[in-house]
């Protein structure tokens, strides 16, 4: 007799290419999909704002509900939860006869001890079955030992890319057979006060729509429609609108769309419309994902402490007063406020605002970087804990200072800043990107002008000649 398997969705929120939805759909039985809302991650911490804030909620609101829509298309439906996966899983099992649990192989520490404490709570006869299914190239065929990721990625990408073939994507499934359930027992999604907040805020401003549905098309519009990935490689640094780069990052951060399913769609652009830096450049910033999640996976804990896993020191004095001015985008730094700013209201920024953001905070402001490597995961909507925090450690200790004054000005942020910072709205295009200059009621001046930007500032001056 075939017995029952949990299909347990967490950051694989897809059909299409899910490793882990075809071995749950070749176990024979039927199938109890599940997501859970977890609310240790709705917590708040020590530095006074939520582990995963309402507008990182939202998006996941949006991701999940497209996903029970997309089940119930091919004859199935999803339950979704709130509560903590290590009640909920084991009792699952029990009143449902599931033998096995299907999911996700899970990589950094947090998520490998949930499971360890889900194992032991599990009937005697259930078990997990894990499957690897986050990265481009795949775990098994790397050419590296994971004590033995290179320390540079220039080394890894270039052996990797070398000696290893990316595997052909998996076809969405047309019918799943899922346990007989009433209506109610499926669930819903929980309500911001479920998980701790007060009322749900007015999303209207989130700066994009969840779910698979909506990954599969904006990938098809910007490779296919647009034809917007031939000038990637010289847009990707740009901050204002959607379409100066991908944004397939908050997709690919909840598994609405594969790694593997960008790659064939790339090499299907570079056959067919057009092959250059930016094709390249693309899959490039993939394989530097991989990279950081297996890097993670080699130094696991002490990548999320100060002095990191290079054991380096700062001298960081830590004022909390200056990190409230970062947080809410009250610098007085146009280019570092309107980047904060966006974040706080959208859940995304720019690769370059993050650049920026994070060196002002660590070299200037002296305050140490997992603060805010800690707030950027409350906000994204595209939080990965492997790139997020490895890339805050790069920016804390492996290289140089971003000056956020020359910054603004040489990628003409001037409208952007007008969009976030509308105190600004009424300053030409030299005085916004050097506002305390100007007579301003209602906005900031900076705790200090660093001597180091005045070859910047004085090179702005010149707007006005």
């Amino acid at each position: 007799m075939k017995t029952n398997a949990l299909l347990w969705f967490k950051n694989d929120l897809r059909l299409h290419d899910n490793e882990t939805l075809v071995k749950a759909l070749a176990s024979g039985g039927k199938i109890l999909p599940v997501y859970i809302f977890d609310s240790k991650l709705y917590r708040n911490l020590e530095l006074g704002f939520p582990k995963t804030d309402q507008v990182r909620l939202e998006f996941a609101r949006q991701c999940v509900a497209d996903l029970k829509k997309n089940l119930s298309k091919i004859g199935g439906n999803l339950m979704v939860l709130h509560g903590e996966p290590e009640i909920l899983i084991p009792k699952l099992c029990s009143d449902h006869a599931c033998d096995l649990i299907f999911a996700e192989q899970e990589f950094a520490t947090e998520e490998l001890n949930q499971i360890n404490k889900i194992k032991k709570k599990l009937p005697k006869s259930s078990r997990f079955d894990f499957t690897w299914g986050r990265t481009l190239y795949h775990l098994e065929d790397i050419p590296y030992s994971i004590p033995k990721i290179p320390l540079t990625s220039k080394a890894y990408r270039i052996n990797t890319t070398k000696n290893t073939d990316v595997r052909s994507t998996m076809a969405a499934p047309t019918k799943i057979n899922v346990v007989e359930l009433a209506e109610d027992q499926w669930g819903k999604l929980p309500e911001a006060t479920d998980l701790g907040f007060g009322e749900m805020r007015n999303f209207s401003l989130t700066y994009m729509e969840g779910g698979e549905s909506e990954a599969l098309k904006r990938l098809d519009f910007y490779l296919f429609e647009s034809e917007q990935l031939t000038n990637y490689r010289w847009t990707r640094n740009r901050s204002l609108g959607l379409e100066y780069s991908s944004k397939f990052s908050p997709y690919m951060a909840l598994g609405c769309l594969s790694p593997r399913t960008i790659y064939e769609a790339v090499k299907q652009y570079e056959q067919h419309i057009k092959r250059n830096q930016s094709t390249w450049w693309l899959v490039f910033e993939i394989v530097w994902r991989d990279y950081f999640t297996f890097k993670l996976m080699r130094f696991q804990n002490q990548v999320y402490h100060t002095e990191g896993y290079t054991n380096k020191s700062r001298e960081f004095t830590n004022n909390v007063s200056l990190f409230k001015r970062w947080c809410e985008g009250k610098t007085g730094i146009p280019f570092i406020d309107a980047h904060m700013r966006q974040l706080n209201e959208t859940g995304f920024m720019s690769n370059r605002g993050r650049v920026n953001c994070s060196s002002f905070l660590v070299h200037d402001y002296l305050v140490d970087w997992t603060w805010g490597a800690a707030y950027f995961e409350s906000k994204l909507i595209d939080y990965d804990v492997a790139s997020n925090w490895m890339n805050w450690h790069t920016q804390a200790y492996q290289i140089w200072y971003t000056n956020p004054v020359n910054q603004a000005n040489k990628y003409k942020a001037q409208e952007f800043i007008r969009k976030w910072v509308p105190e600004l709205r009424h300053l030409d295009d030299m005085n916004i990107l050097i506002p305390w200059e100007s007579e301003i009621e209602n906005y900031p001046k900076p705790v200090e002008i660093f001597s180091k930007w005045t070859r910047a500032i004085n090179t702005i001056k010149k707007l006005e000649l």
